[in-house]
């Protein structure tokens, strides 16, 4: 049986939230930790669904782990890794598990990974992962479903990236780090969380500049001058952008702490143009409001630093009752508009055509019940629900489990009136509500 969540609309939100690690840094910086022998602790991780399939991951590699909940560390101690092979059972439900490729031939010198699940997208290929490790002499082949990479030694060199492909950027990045001389990427990704994995690495004595370019320089070191580091993640820009988007759908007014604004430019930027209000509080925290009806507002997703495809779904939401007509252009993943049909669902005029969708502003969303297709879809229709009429149910938010860390809890806590429960506790509900009604009738 899988939860749900139900939400009834309509309200303003008003509060202060606090953002979490970020997800799409910490599970990289996890795999990099493999790199040194000895124990490294991360701070200020978020407790997800993703982040405890990670550390399944490292442990069948044989290192050792604890996950301080409370205080939100995670140790890993990796003196040891006694396996390199990553089963198909925890890489196929999580893309990111992935990045051990790197990380395992780096230090190993040998890796079995499988190839990788996640969110059903668009297609991803891993294309790029494995030119870029046999550009540093790693010999790679593809049977049942796994990569088997295997080298005598790693030797730098310059290795172009097609398209600035941030797994294939960070899976370069782990297995230069131990290799013989220079490793140059160019059209390299320049997410903040490349940066981050950057920041880490560096830390435990790897040699690396321009993260954050389209060049990424990794001199390569011995093993002997890695060592075992404590590290804070950065804060999760996408959950950032959730919350964001939730103040503005719902005409509400929040602080939101704990970010890097500048990590936000771009959305921001979208927002203000929408209407939204938008003032920085402190290094680390904004104010967000909206008190008026939204403008209509044209979107490209595009690689850092242009607009973000994981909130290209919010802006959609956002956009259904706004003014005028939006259009919204996916151009990274075919298939990341799985939310439409639910959105359409609850009364949003979209119409679709490929990697296109044009977005007529209605009056107001009426509450439905939805299904989550993946974790930035979910995103999106609690966004809906929030600013919508009504009540509405949210059925698969194991996806959105991947991403948000107590997503109803922060949401409550600014106001929301959402509540997770399992099929068990509705079917209890629904029972008492018959008998009720028959001793009604009596």
């Amino acid at each position: 049986m899988t939860d749900k969540i139900k939400i009834i609309g309509g309200k303003p939100l008003k509060g202060e939230v606090s953002i979490s690690g970020a997800k799409n840094a910490v599970l990289k910086l996890m795999a990099a930790s493999i790199l040194a022998k000895g124990e490294s602790k991360i701070y200020n991780v978020p407790e997800l669904t993703d982040v405890i399939i990670m550390l399944n991951v490292i442990e069948q590699l044989g290192a050792k782990t604890n996950y301080d909940r409370i205080n939100k560390i995670i140790t890993i101690d990796a003196s040891e890794i006694t396996e390199v092979r990553a089963g198909y059972e925890l890489v196929s439900r999580m893309r990111a598990s992935f990045i051990v490729l790197g990380a395992l031939v780096g230090r190993c010198k040998e890796a079995v990974v499988a190839l990788p699940g996640g969110c059903a997208i668009g297609e991803r290929k891993v294309d790029f992962h494995i030119r870029g490790l046999e550009a540093l002499g790693t010999n790679v082949k593809i049977e049942n479903g796994y990569v088997h990479a295997k080298a005598k030694k790693l030797t730098g060199n310059d290795i172009y990236l097609d398209i600035p492909s941030v797994g294939a950027t960070e899976n370069i990045m782990l297995a230069a780090v131990l290799a013989e001389g220079a490793t140059r990427i160019q059209n390299a990704a320049q997410e903040p969380e490349i940066v981050d994995l950057s920041n880490f690495l560096n830390a435990m004595g790897a040699d690396i500049t321009g993260a954050g370019t389209s060049e990424i320089v990794i001199n390569g070191v011995k093993q002997e001058n890695l060592k075992p580091i404590e590290y804070t993640t950065i804060p999760d820009r996408i959950e950032a952008g959730t919350y964001m988007a939730a103040f503005v759908a719902t005409k509400g007014k929040g602080i939101i702490r704990n970010i890097f604004p500048n990590h936000l430019t771009f959305y921001t930027s979208k927002l203000t143009k929408m209407g939204a209000d938008v003032k920085l509080v402190d290094p680390t925290s904004i104010e967000v409001s909206c008190k008026k009806r939204l403008e209509a507002v044209n979107i490209i997703t595009q690689p850092y630093p242009g607009f973000p495809t994981d909130l290209q779904s919010l802006a959609m939401a956002l956009a259904t009752t706004a003014d005028g007509v939006s259009i919204i252009t996916e151009s990274l993943y075919e298939n990341r508009f799985m939310q439409v049909p639910e959105l359409r669902k609850m009364g949003a005029d979209i119409h679709q055509e490929r990697n296109h969708a044009l977005v007529k502003g209605v009056k107001n969303l009426t509450g439905a019940n939805l299904k989550a297709s993946d974790l930035r879809a979910g995103a999106s229709l609690i966004i809906a629900a929030l600013m919508s009429e009504g009540e509405s149910i949210i059925d698969n938010i194991y996806h959105i489990d991947r991403g948000y860390e107590l997503i109803e809890d922060k949401f409550r806590n600014i106001g929301a009136d959402i509540v997770r429960y399992s099929e068990k506790e509705a079917d209890i509900i629904n029972q008492n509500k018959g008998s009720l009604s028959e001793s009604t009738k009596l």
